[in-house]
């Protein structure tokens, strides 16, 4: 065999030893998956704020208001004025303000009628009624252990907003409030413990006085309590709302010597007492509402000129009112389960500015009488759903026992009679 021909058939033996190693080769390399590539991450995304949750809520007092009374007659050619009027619109915003803790104002939207400023604006303002921080000192769990909570700013004062559970505050403001024993809210501190297995709660305030509608006009402070038991607050039954609530308040005014002048003995730094009492019982029922209540008040006065000649003197007056009032649903009398929209209303209020005939004691010269100050509201209501109302009723606030006026006699403010329709809707 020749060299070249040997060479020829080395080469076929190569090529067909090389040819199944390469042709495996490529089927290898066209039957594997290349390397599985990780997906980029997502992108980081900001965390929502958590913004707190906002309970936002009002009533609208309106009416619409037809005087019958001569004294207002007189004063309009022997005609009947009336009008349509919003009293009060109420806004409410409340939210936490982290754990245990809440904030509340409420904003008081009513018209500009004083004398001072209606030269200036006789149109609607807006004011703060409530404005504060609470704190949740206890909670319950299972609703009948105690719980208790603080307050400071514009806060509800002792009784009245107590009263308001029971009587519609759209119809007339409570007894105490409409004849000035003090302001619906004023600013301060307050605490509140309700009281376990629903018997009661106590209330107490430290305020400055003069009200939310005024600013403080001197350095004492007011104090207030007010103690509300619930018997049967655990029972079933009529009784289980019925609540008896024993208040009293403590307060000062600065002496018209406080500052001292000309020919003065010298400044008069104590207070005059300002101080009021009483005990309110009411039952909250569907069928009947009803609240009675007597109450007093002590006013310091002075009499002299803080002089030598005229030496200062301090005398108290006290004021006595008693008032009571009744809501019923006649038609849930006869079945309970068959709910009225329908009811009536009936108040007496009976007050008496001074309750001593001393004119050398009473701080005001009633000539040794002591006169007293009526209020009659009755009515009837519609509830056209659960958050609205409207009445009818006719209001009447007159003067008894005043003497002839005269020199140094007070005059009593003249009988007021008014024709009423009331509305108000909440939400």
């Amino acid at each position: 065999m020749t060299a070249s021909r040997s060479r020829t058939l080395l080469g076929v033996f190569a090529i067909a030893a090389v040819t199944p190693l390469v042709a495996a080769a490529q089927q290898s390399d066209t039957t594997q998956k290349p390397p599985a590539v990780p997906p980029a991450p997502a992108p980081k995304q900001a965390p929502v704020p958590k913004t707190p949750n906002l309970d936002f809520s009002g009533v609208i007092f309106g009416n619409y208001q037809y005087r019958t009374d001569s004294a207002v007659k007189a004063q309009n050619g022997t005609t009947n004025p009336n009008k349509f009027d919003i009293e009060r619109v109420y806004l409410t915003f409340q939210m936490p303000a982290g754990d245990n803790a809440s904030i509340r104002a409420t904003t008081d939207i009513f018209q500009q009628t004083s004398a001072t400023t209606n030269g200036f604006y006789r149109g609607w303002v807006v004011r703060l009624k409530y404005g504060y921080l609470q704190y949740n000192f206890l909670r319950s769990t299972d609703g009948n252990a105690a719980t208790a909570f603080g307050r400071i700013g514009m806060l509800h004062t002792v009784v009245i907003d107590h009263q308001e559970t029971f009587w519609p505050r759209y119809l007339s403001h409570t007894a105490v409030e409409r004849f000035g024993f003090f302001s619906s809210s004023d600013l301060g501190a307050a605490a509140q413990l309700n009281l376990p297995n629903k018997l009661g709660q106590l209330y107490a305030t430290i305020t400055n006085g003069p009200g939310y509608t005024a600013p403080e006009t001197d350095r004492f402070k007011d104090f207030a309590l007010r103690a509300s038991f619930t018997p049967l607050g655990s029972q079933d039954g009529f009784l289980k709302t019925l609540t008896i609530s024993p208040w009293a308040y403590k307060g000062y005014t600065a002496s018209k010597f406080a500052t001292g002048g000309t020919g003065q003995v010298g400044p008069v730094t104590d207070g005059l007492a300002r101080d009021r009492y009483g005990i309110f019982a009411g039952l909250k029922d569907r069928r009947l509402t009803a609240g009675a209540e007597l109450a007093q008040r002590k006013e310091g006065y002075e009499t002299g000129a803080n002089t030598n000649l005229s030496p200062r003197a301090v005398n108290d007056s006290t004021g006595r009112l008693v008032d009571a009032f009744v809501i019923a649903r006649p038609i849930e009398w006869l079945n309970a389960a068959d709910k009225s929209s329908v009811g009536v209303l009936i108040r007496y209020d009976h007050f008496t500015p001074n309750t001593s005939t001393d004119n050398s004691l009473n701080g005001s010269a009633y000539q040794g009488t002591t006169p007293s100050y009526n209020l009659l509201i009755a009515g009837v209501f519609w509830e056209p759903t659960a958050r609205t109302a409207i009445a009818l009723d006719y209001q009447r606030q007159s003067p008894t026992g005043f003497p002839n006026p005269g020199t140094g006699i007070i005059t009593p403010t003249p009988t007021q009679s008014t024709v009423f329709l009331h509305w108000t809707a909440s939400f």
